[in-house]
């Protein structure tokens, strides 16, 4: 597969500026089950109707079980091809940015910078109060939580400022995106269009992912849609690539990089 641009491959990718969007399907390949995919049911529950404010007033506990066994697995996970591929790329581009939709730390873990990345949906490893602005990173094995399961009780995370309840640092469905990261997203669009354009393992299903890919790749740029399947962008896509992210994005990065 040739990445090519106005009639010429890519070959001075150190003037170049890139945007890559990723989501589920890219951490999926790391055994991060997807919600929409047919692993992501826990205890026959669905996700998308744990991932709410809704589900979090009606049981706290039901909800921080989960997040609590998502955060263990995502520990026990590692980065695969195509997060340390993207990690790369941002070495040689000479303006990059990855908005990712995934709230795991595989990208970071793969040394993508936190400078140059923007968790939209947030971060799973972030613990914040539900009622002020009180927030800290739970990283750490929570040894305490290991064998909740075992007890009758499930430990809800209190505030220690204010003493509201703590609550996954995650946006969740009908939740506005934080506009701090949203900022970041806009002040790299505005600063002019990139020539590089990758959206690599997202279903493209919310609208901002199709907006920014589509602005970002304005005039002359590459579009390249990585997913086994098509995807709302794939009729604007200059490339459609029908593999994994983890199969596909070392061969397309080296590419553009050699």
């Amino acid at each position: 597969m040739s990445i090519v641009s106005g009639g010429g491959t890519y070959t001075e990718m150190h003037d170049r500026r890139v945007l890559v969007l990723t989501g589920a399907g890219v951490s999926a390949e790391s055994g991060i089950p997807t919600f929409r995919g047919k692993d992501g049911y826990w205890r026959n529950l669905d996700p998308a109707k744990l991932a709410t404010p809704e589900a979090f007033a009606k049981d706290p506990g039901l909800v921080w079980e989960w997040y609590r066994e998502r955060r263990q697995r995502i520990r026990n996970a590692q980065p695969n091809p195509a997060h340390k591929a993207i990690a790369k790329l941002a070495q040689h581009a000479q303006e990059f940015l990855l908005v990712t939709q995934n709230v795991d730390d595989l990208h970071a873990r793969a040394g993508s910078s936190k400078e140059k990345m923007v968790q939209i949906h947030g971060d799973i490893f972030v613990t914040r109060c539900s009622r002020c602005d009180f927030r800290r990173h739970d990283y750490e094995h929570e040894h305490e939580h290991e064998h909740e399961h075992e007890s009758e009780e499930v430990d809800l995370p209190e505030c220690p400022r204010c003493e509201g309840l703590m609550r996954p640092g995650v946006v969740w469905f009908g939740e506005q995106l934080p506009w701090d990261e949203l900022r970041r997203v806009e002040n790299y669009l505005e600063a002019g269009p990139c020539d590089f354009v990758i959206v690599a393992g997202t279903t493209a299903t919310f609208g901002y992912i199709i907006d920014w890919a589509l602005r970002a790749s304005t005039s002359d740029g590459e579009l390249v849609d990585v997913n086994p399947e098509g995807t709302p962008l794939s009729q604007f896509a200059t490339q459609r690539v029908r593999e994994s992210a983890a199969v596909a994005l070392p061969g397309i990065v080296d590419q553009l990089i050699n």
